[in-house]
């Protein structure tokens, strides 16, 4: 289908910013910079808790931010843990704000958000290694925070959905934590970039298919980094032992058919998985609430199926994947 139309009017907005090209003169501090000043202030969904400080990982410590839509002792909430986008090079726990304020309002959980080192100071597996450290503390300790450390999930948007399903392989390869679920959002799963959807989005859908493969450039570092399943979840020989994933995609989005072949495996081959894509609107559109109504639309989606998620986790022993 075509775009929808609010789709097509954010387009034609950001089309008045100054274009920023990718190639191998493109400079990554650069475009942190010039991704910084583009973002705006936007009203913050009221939560009842929501806190800022360092988890002490190593090899360094992280920030992090936590999320509490209600606060209840009797019931503490599962814990999301959400690794943000912007192509393992920009974006931060600050540009996420306002969409984990959305999504701990949505599902009841509490969202833990964390803002890992970025490529290319530093590169495959550091990203990486960073989030599942951060999973690893939430479970010793997210229950000294009023949280249900049993209970826990991971989550991410584009470059975070990525670091999201490398973390859940992690866990499995390592022997835990245990993860009740994980959620892709129109994530990066496969650096060779050959799919049909590449070619169909390759411009004027946001994310461009240059902007991508210069993303995972700066990410791998090493090329031959690709090779490896955690960088490229894709490549992945057997999904046996994960949680069961919820995938979502966008119709104009280079990443579209890669997430949908993860999305269809995930569904044979892990129980309670989902693959949602939705039509008329491009990569990013779920941090687009107020302009692009399916924004809206995929965060209610996204809550209520945590919520069922938490149902089913307490009728079976916790601890356990779903």
């Amino acid at each position: 289908m075509a775009l929808d139309a609010d789709a097509q009017a954010v387009l034609r907005a950001l089309a008045e910013m100054p274009a920023q090209r990718f190639d191998e003169t493109t400079d990554a501090l650069a475009v942190r910079a010039a991704s910084d000043a583009r973002r705006r202030p936007v009203d913050a969904t009221p939560l009842a808790q929501v806190e800022t400080f360092t988890l002490p990982i190593a090899p360094l410590p992280v920030r992090a931010r936590l999320y509490v839509s209600a606060l209840d002792p009797a019931v503490p909430p599962p814990v999301l843990m959400f690794f943000h986008g912007g192509g393992w090079v920009v974006c931060s726990i600050d540009s996420h704000d306002e969409i984990c304020r959305r999504l701990a309002r949505a599902s009841g959980w509490a969202v833990l958000s964390i803002d890992y080192r970025r490529a290319p100071e530093a590169a495959f597996p550091g990203p990486l290694e960073d989030c599942y450290a951060a999973t690893c503390w939430a479970a010793e300790n997210a229950s000294g925070l009023g949280l249900d450390a049993s209970r826990l999930a991971v989550a991410g948007d584009s470059s975070g959905g990525n670091l999201a399903a490398g973390v859940a392989l992690l866990a499995r390869d390592r022997g835990g934590p245990a993860l009740l679920h994980q959620i892709l959002i129109y994530p990066p799963l496969d650096p060779t970039g050959d799919t049909p959807s590449y070619g169909e989005c390759a411009e004027g859908c946001l994310l461009t298919a240059d902007a991508m493969r210069w993303y995972w450039r700066q990410y791998l570092g090493d090329p031959a980094h690709g090779a490896s399943p955690l960088a490229a979840p894709a490549l992945a020989e057997s999904l046996a032992g994960l949680p069961a994933a919820t995938v979502v995609t966008a119709e104009y989005d280079p990443l579209r058919d890669e997430g949908e072949a993860f999305g269809n495996r995930c569904v044979l081959e892990l129980p309670g998985s989902t693959l949602r894509r939705y039509d008329g609107v491009m990569h990013g559109f779920l941090g687009m609430s107020g302009a692009v109504a399916k924004a809206d639309l995929c965060m209610a989606f996204l809550g209520a199926h945590l919520q069922v998620v938490e149902r089913d986790s307490r009728a079976a022993p916790a601890g356990g994947a779903s």
